[in-house]
């Protein structure tokens, strides 16, 4: 293990709660916008059901293992990208696509679809890829992570808060749209304002490592949205769907990401700067590129 391997990010008890609270208010938010009908919707077109899986869970974190294979970084690092590309797309990526002029229909219903299926396929992923490669399989040897703890974790955060969102949004439709406007927003502003107070207070440690994970983390993003965008073209999907699943293989939930890593890691350093270091990144990569499609 590397010095980086050792370090850890100094992420307070009360930061970690606020935390929860911010990721759990995201996906409540995203919940009161989503209705039965819209996975209804979705099971009558099964090709893109299969095709938002396909790209998310199963080409991405494979296609990561890879890219670590080829580029070898340091494990925590790589455990970092796994963790990462084991999460489901993030929230925002609804108003990306709706910026890009993409089907938000279909980015909404995916998320939700995928956020379900994280529940299973995040701890999975990430329990597979990560022993799988033998440097970062030595750090998950000295970390007590149990699997039903992760799927624990990963259910009460996403899960739960997807139930009660869609339960009110079929009883009580206009309070669920009028907090929907309100939460959203607010929500993620909290979460960003978290990665940065957790940045500053640790500024030390990410100004000598960020190097480490600066063309990493770009890359490893370009590289996801270029493959949501890769495989809807192979299945000769709408340029309105391409734009869609490339955005939603592309922004990743990296907050859940995050919280796992300061619950079950304490921080670990090349795993915490990479997840939070992509946080950033994907708002930007991902806004850019929306506003370049919404102009086409």
């Amino acid at each position: 293990m590397t010095e980086l391997d050792k370090v850890k990010i100094n992420f307070d008890s009360d930061g970690l709660w606020v935390l929860n609270i911010a990721l759990a208010v995201v996906m409540f938010g995203v919940a009161l916008g989503i209705t039965l009908s819209d996975f209804k919707t979705l099971f009558k077109h099964p090709k893109l059901v299969f095709l938002g899986v396909l790209s998310q869970f199963v080409l991405l974190p494979f296609i990561t293992f890879i890219l670590i294979l080829l580029i070898n970084p340091k494990p925590s690092i790589a455990l970092g990208m796994i963790m990462v590309a084991a999460c489901p797309g993030g929230n925002i990526s609804n108003f990306m696509t709706h910026l890009a002029k993409g089907n938000t229909a279909l980015s909404v219903t995916l998320t939700a679809f995928a956020t379900f299926l994280a529940i299973i396929m995040t701890p999975l992923n990430f329990q597979v890829y990560g022993n799988l490669y033998e440097p970062t399989s030595k750090i998950l040897k000295t970390v007590s992570l149990n699997p039903i703890e992760v799927f624990k974790v990963v259910a009460m955060i996403l899960g739960v808060p997807l139930l009660v969102g869609m339960t009110i949004r079929k009883y009580q439709e206009q309070l669920a749209i009028r907090l929907s406007k309100v939460l959203k927003p607010l929500s993620i502003i909290v979460f960003i304002a978290i990665v940065i107070i957790a940045l500053t207070n640790n500024m030390d440690v990410f100004n000598e490592y960020v190097t480490h994970v600066l063309a990493i983390g770009i890359g490893h993003n370009l590289i996801a949205i270029l493959l949501g965008f890769s495989v809807a073209r192979v299945f000769r999907l709408s340029f309105r769907d391409q734009k869609t699943l490339a955005i939603e293989t592309g922004i990743q939930n990296s907050g859940l990401g995050l919280l796992l890593i300061f619950t079950f890691f304490n921080g670990l350093g090349g795993m915490a700067i990479l997840a939070a270091f992509w946080g950033i990144w994907h708002i930007v990569s991902g806004l850019s590129l929306a506003a370049f499609w919404s102009r086409k």
